[in-house]
């Protein structure tokens, strides 16, 4: 189960007279734990195998996309919740683009950046409970403010909340929801061949955690 971040605010008293400043400070922990739990699936095991890829087939001064993969990513919760979702790389630091929506496939043996793939979710091809239709919406301030939910397909960042809502236009973040089946993209583009190690094989090592976050 996922837990709600804790805010702790300190108070600081003052007075304005420095010479009648109070000596104490009061410290307040805040927060919530939900009685609901929310558990995420991947089809396949979550795993996408490419297999072995000649070096050939690989664009010399560019990188080369391969061919688009697909995923089937469900979430079941034991009551409806209101909840986002974002991903985390465990192979932070080796996508050959700086961006929340890339994720690396790891260096090969000389430290070169071997790619990078991302992960989208297309409120089309999504399905929340009972409604006929969802609409994606998307938070960069961490649930604060949300875009307007409309029918664009999202790709999952590592910062931003991901979410859904049968509301086309709301700005009100996610709608509760209970369960959650979606089919994904993830796309994958190997860095360009002169830019890699091909001396001997090169291991395409992507990672990435899919988080439940609560509302």
């Amino acid at each position: 189960m996922k837990m709600r971040r804790i805010a702790v605010s300190f108070l600081l008293l003052t007075s304005a007279q420095y010479s009648l400043a109070a000596s104490t400070v009061d410290l307040s922990v805040n927060g919530a734990i939900t009685p609901t739990a929310c558990t995420p699936r991947l089809s396949s095991a979550g795993v996408i195998d490419y297999g072995r890829i000649s070096q050939q087939d690989l664009n010399i001064d560019r990188g080369t996309r391969l061919a688009a993969r697909h995923l089937q990513v469900s979430l079941y919760c034991n009551g409806a919740s209101r909840f986002a979702l974002r991903m985390r790389d465990n192979r932070d630091g080796t996508a050959m683009v700086n961006s929340e929506i890339y994720y690396g496939l790891g260096l090969d043996n000389s430290g070169n950046r071997i790619g990078l793939y991302s992960m989208t979710f297309d409120p089309r091809q999504s399905l929340v409970d009972s409604a006929t239709q969802v609409y994606g919406t998307e938070s960069t301030t961490g649930g604060v403010a949300w875009r307007t939910a409309n029918l664009n397909p999202i790709d999952i960042g590592a910062n931003s909340y991901l979410g859904f809502t049968d509301i086309e236009g709301s700005t009100s973040g996610p709608s509760a929801i209970q369960e959650l089946i979606s089919t994904v993209k993830v796309d994958a583009v190997i860095n360009a061949r002169q830019n890699l190690d091909l001396s001997q094989d090169v291991r395409l090592d992507g990672s990435a955690t899919l988080e439940v976050v609560y509302l």
